[in-house]
């Protein structure tokens, strides 16, 4: 999301005397440097009008820009100041420090900044533009909204503003605003990769995979260097039930070969004591160190650590720490914002520290650092925890999984990293902390109908699932649905493929975005939890069964799409394992039909999840441990 920064202009009334023509003359060759990106030029000849000149204003202010711009914050930071120490009522000034203040991440002063700016030039849409970036990084979303509409207001031909406004209005899941925004964004530039993977976000979220995956190949045959927008087109190909892991594998290869293995001749070797027993230093990487289900997921294996044994890391890209951060950072040895550092500044940094293991944590989603794991700054790479997927990389050497997101008859040959099966779960659940349990008994036992339920991300639900689940309402009388999907078109969308499949009147109901507490009581509601394919819930699954709610799933030909029966299968419930379609009805109806069972599963789930791997924190932690070691000690073979 790149800022806009703006240059100071000579300002004339500045000059004095006969070498005002030498100051003058000096200050414009600099700004046509500077505007050239011959910065070193540029550079030089800003010192030399200060050396003439101290207390102009523009040069100070240009120099300070050159430094943000060259990586050199904090003297940019310096630079600015005095500048507008110098002429206090600089709104290019206050904006370009809000730009430097932002990349030093510190967000409440550029805000501030920002603000300052506007006060001064009310109509300056580059600083409404920018406050929306940085309130939108602050979470922020219905602020920044407003500051990217002012941005538009001022200055209606503005494509990054439309285009950041959709990106906010995607998250705030107004889809189809989100969606006609993209498409203004593009009207205004054409040749706007983020502007068609935008379109393909708002599509996918509305469930228009078909739609969604064609805008973001748009948006890679524009912008085919643009590594963000690829890897927004790999995440949605796991959605879409026509793509083979065979033809998936493929797409990444291409995305390595594309944009990792140039990277290939800046690899150095690594001189880490290669000793198999001795103390490793693990490093992780992660956008999502913060109240997200990441951060939620990580917490209990890094508070279960052996320390002795292993030195923690996290290389952390939050823009906006909180209370999840901090409890994660308080877990670990050490910790680096690697936030507004590039790619390599960020691999050298790893590498300085001696990173033996280090673990990606998004694989494709928003915020990877992939291009970091492909500068090989650690001798052992690992990607865990965002999908149960692969990278693509030469470059990442393992990948975890279990026996039942990879089963031994699964093909491997998908991956490009070698597979490593935890002997338990993938996965370690810890929900945040309830008043009140789930119900002793399925609601259907007071409400008199079943109510199946699915708050999954709306993107999993393919078209497949809808029908399928038609005919599970059809074959429960009187039973409803309920669905987890922001407000939308995409909603009516719904309700018309399932009135055409015979399912009418007030059988179906939505629940959009909420509070993660009220997201939990919405489980309240629901008897039998749907799991959507081909790509199924993962922590979603373990909500339900927190909660009491048993999850029919479909064992998939992927592994994303068998995340369901890992989880089923540490909790002992096979028989809600499907392996088919049709299987799946039947689990479905048959659960549905058996009311005692129901409540005899909302009553004890929790229990259950509570006396199963899914939530033996310190038996997991030993698991990933003995990996690390035996990854370390292949390293050292």
């Amino acid at each position: 999301m790149k800022n806009v920064f703006h240059f100071a202009p000579f300002c004339s009334k500045l000059l004095r005397g006969m070498a005002s023509l030498t100051i003058q003359q000096a200050f414009d060759l600099a700004l046509q440097h500077h505007q050239s990106q011959r910065l070193a030029q540029a550079e030089q000849l800003y010192r030399q009008v200060l050396a003439q000149q101290p207390e102009h204003a523009d040069a100070m202010h240009n120099l300070g820009l050159l430094s943000h711009q060259a990586g050199r914050i904090d003297a940019a930071l310096d630079l600015i100041h005095r500048a507008i120490a110098l002429r206090p009522n600089f709104p290019e000034a206050y904006n370009n420090l809000g730009n430097a203040l932002k990349d030093r991440g510190k967000l409440d002063d550029a805000v501030a900044a920002y603000r300052q700016a506007i006060v001064l030039t009310p109509n300056y849409a580059g600083a409404h533009y920018n406050l929306g970036n940085a309130l939108k990084d602050k979470g922020e979303l219905d602020q920044a909204i407003a500051a990217y509409r002012k941005a538009i207001n001022f200055r209606p031909d503005f494509p990054e503003a439309h285009n950041n406004l959709a990106s906010a209005l995607v998250e705030k899941g107004q889809l189809d605003e989100a969606l006609a925004v993209s498409q203004r964004a593009i009207a205004l530039r054409p040749n706007y990769p983020q502007a068609h993977s935008n379109v393909g976000n708002a599509l996918k979220g509305k469930g228009q995979l078909d739609e969604a995956i064609a805008a973001y190949r748009r948006a890679v045959d524009i912008g085919p260097s643009n590594t963000k927008v690829h890897s927004n087109l790999l995440y949605a190909l796991l959605f879409h039930p026509a793509y083979t892991p065979q033809a998936i594998a493929r797409e990444h290869r291409h995305w390595n070969q594309l944009h990792a293995q140039p990277l290939r001749k800046l690899l150095l070797p690594h001189s880490n004591e290669r000793s198999p027993e001795r103390r490793l230093r693990i490093g992780y990487v992660s956008p999502d160190f913060r109240m997200h289900v990441i951060g939620r997921h990580l917490l209990p294996l890094l508070e279960r650590h052996d320390r002795r044994q292993f030195h923690i890391m996290c290389y952390s890209q939050v823009s906006s720490p909180d209370a999840m951060t901090t409890q994660l950072r308080n877990c670990v040895d050490g910790w680096c914002n690697i936030d507004g550092l590039s790619d390599e500044q960020a691999a050298r940094q790893i590498r300085e520290d001696r990173i033996d293991i280090l673990v990606d944590l998004t694989l494709h989603m928003a915020g990877n650092r992939l291009l970091v794991f492909a500068r090989k700054p650690a001798p052992v790479q690992v990607t865990y925890l965002a999908y149960a997927g692969s990278s693509g990389l030469t470059a990442m050497d393992y990948r975890l999984s279990d026996p039942y997101l990879d089963p031994p008859d699964s093909d491997l040959s998908c991956y490009t990293e070698d597979t490593v099966r935890l002997p338990r779960s993938y996965w370690c659940y810890q929900p945040e902390p309830l008043l009140t349990r789930p119900p002793a008994q399925a609601p259907a036992s007071k409400n008199g109908f079943i109510t199946f339920g699915c708050l999954n991300n709306f993107a999993k639900v393919s078209p497949a699932a809808l029908d399928l689940w038609a005919k599970i309402l059809l074959a429960v009388p009187h039973s409803r649905l309920l669905i987890h999907a922001s407000a939308g078109t995409h909603r009516d969308d719904v309700r018309q493929r399932m009135e055409r499949a015979g399912v009418v009147g007030d059988r179906l109901s939505f629940v959009g975005m909420q509070p993660w507490t009220q997201y939990m009581q919405t489980h309240s509601e629901i008897d039998i939890a749907l799991d959507p394919f081909p790509y199924g819930g993962g922590i979603t699954t373990c909500d339900a069964m927190w909660m009491g709610v048993p999850v029919v799933t479909l064992s998939g030909q992927t592994a994303v799409g068998r995340g369901g029966r890992s989880i089923i299968s540490n909790l002992g419930l096979p028989d809600l394992i499907a392996f088919s379609q049709e299987l799946y009805l039947q689990i479905a109806v048959a659960l549905a039909q058996d009311q005692a069972r129901l409540n005899d599963l909302h009553s004890g789930l929790r229990q259950r999840m509570l006396a199963s791997p899914l939530m033996d924190a310190a038996a997991f932690a030993r698991d990933m441990e003995t990996a690390y070691r035996e990854m370390w000690r292949a390293r050292c073979k």
